[in-house]
C-alpha cells in the first residue's frame, strides 16, 4: 500500500452494485486491504451523504478519511494510489485506448442492459437487448485490440478494463439463468466467451464475487413475483 502504515480504507456501497464491485476488485488486485461498509439505500447514512453530497450514490471509496466518488474515478484513483500490479498501462496511448473502452461498456453495454430489466413492454425489452448483444459484438473487436494475443484486455495480466467489465461478470450469468440469453456466447463472441471463463477462474475474482450471482437471481426472481402480484392485484 502506496505510503505504508496505518492507512485507512472504507468502501461504501451495496452487494447487487456492478459499480460497487468494480472498485472491490480494483482493491483487491492492487491488495488492499478495506472495510466493505453495506448502504441501505432506501434510509442513507449520513456517512454517505457527506462523502458524496452530489449524487448521493454508491461506491464512495473513503482513504485516510478523504472520498473518493463514481466507479471509473476510483478504479483509477485505485490504481495510482496504492502499490501493487498497475491496471492501466504506463503508455499515454494504451491508457488513453484502455479508458475508451471502459467508457464504452458504460455508456454502450451497461446502459441498456439495465433498461431491459426495467422496460415495462415486451418490444422495448426486445430493442433494448439488441442494443446490448450489439454493444457485446464491437466489444469483442476491443478484447482483440487490447490484449494483443494476451488472456486479458490487460494483455497477460489484469487491467483496467477488466476490472470495470468484470464489476458486471454476475449479471452476465444472472441474465442468462433469468432469460436463457448467453451474452457471452461462444459461438458469437469466442474471445469474450474465453474471457469470462478466464477470469471468472482467477482466485482474487472468486473471493470477491462469492455467491453474488446466486444471490442475484433469488433478488431478480422476488422482484418478478411481486411485480406479478401487483398486476394481479390491480386487475381485481
Amino acid at each position: 500500500m502506496a505510503g505504508g502504515g496505518e492507512e485507512k480504507v472504507k468502501l461504501l456501497g451495496t452487494w447487487a452494485s456492478p459499480f460497487v464491485l468494480r472498485a472491490q476488485l480494483a482493491l483487491s488486485f492492487k491488495g488492499v486491504s478495506f472495510e466493505n461498509v453495506d448502504e441501505d439505500l432506501s434510509s442513507k447514512s449520513d456517512l454517505l451523504l457527506r462523502s458524496n453530497p452530489v449524487h448521493k450514490a454508491v461506491p464512495v471509496l473513503i482513504h485516510n478519511g478523504r472520498p473518493v466518488c463514481e466507479s471509473l474515478v476510483i478504479v483509477q484513483y485505485v490504481n495510482e494510489a496504492f502499490d501493487g500490479p498497475p491496471l492501466l498501462p504506463a503508455d499515454p496511448h494504451e491508457r488513453a485506448v484502455a479508458r475508451f473502452w471502459a467508457a464504452f461498456i458504460g455508456d454502450k453495454l451497461v446502459a441498456p442492459w439495465h433498461k431491459v430489466f426495467t422496460a415495462k413492454i415486451e418490444e422495448e425489452k426486445a430493442e433494448w437487448m439488441e442494443q446490448t448483444l450489439a454493444a457485446v459484438d464491437v466489444l469483442e473487436g476491443g478484447l482483440k485490440e487490447c490484449s494483443r494475443g494476451g488472456s486479458f484486455f490487460g494483455g497477460d495480466n489484469v487491467g483496467y478494463v477488466d476490472v470495470v467489465l468484470g464489476g458486471a461478470v454476475p449479471w452476465v450469468y444472472g441474465t442468462e439463468a433469468l432469460s436463457g440469453t448467453r451474452l457471452f456466447d461462444a459461438g458469437r463472441v469466442p474471445l469474450l466467451a474465453a474471457w469470462l471463463e478466464r477470469f471468472g477462474a482467477l482466485d482474487t475474482v472468486k473471493a470477491v464475487m462469492a455467491d453474488i450471482p446466486t444471490r442475484l437471481v433469488e433478488l431478480a426472481k422476488k422482484k418478478q413475483a411481486e411485480a406479478a402480484a401487483a398486476a394481479t392485484a390491480g386487475d381485481c
